[in-house]
């Protein structure tokens, strides 16, 4: 697996960084507020969907950061330590005040973690090597 790297600035960019945290795995002690830093960055244990949807599908995850910058605020809902893992499902922004707005990270369970941010800034990098992940993640769908 090749290490990635991104760099997010706008709508589009989120996007795509958002597709590549999908399923991500995380402690609420992997995240760190620095508001002296103006800065927000999550340890994560990302899968690689790419991998999982080649030609020889290979299920595999590696550790990465997801950085923020330039964050005003930092507010979480329903977002409990005591649960253990935390499951990523969305990155998005919602521009309020442009270049300004709010980046909202989504997690399974009804978590969630909503950044002010004076514009968008985020960096999605991975730390080392990739290992081998038993099966691809799953979703329960109510109804």
């Amino acid at each position: 697996m090749d290490q990635l790297k991104l760099i997010a600035l706008d709508d589009e960019d989120i996007a795509v960084v958002s597709a590549h945290v999908q399923d991500a795995i995380l402690k609420a002690s992997d995240i760190r507020w620095r508001p002296s830093e103006q800065r927000v960055v999550l340890g994560l244990n990302r899968f690689d969907w790419c991998a999982a949807n080649g030609a020889s599908p290979e299920f595999r995850r590696c550790r990465a950061a997801l950085r923020f910058e330039r964050v005003r605020s930092c507010k979480c809902r329903n977002l409990d330590a005591a649960k253990g893992d935390l499951n990523l499902l969305a990155v998005a922004f919602e521009p309020t005040h442009p270049p300004g707005g709010a980046v909202r990270l989504t997690f399974a369970g009804g978590a969630e973690l909503r950044l002010e941010v004076e514009c968008l800034e985020v960096e999605l990098a991975d730390l080392g090597p990739d290992w081998a992940a038993a099966c691809p993640p799953a979703h329960v769908i109510d109804v």
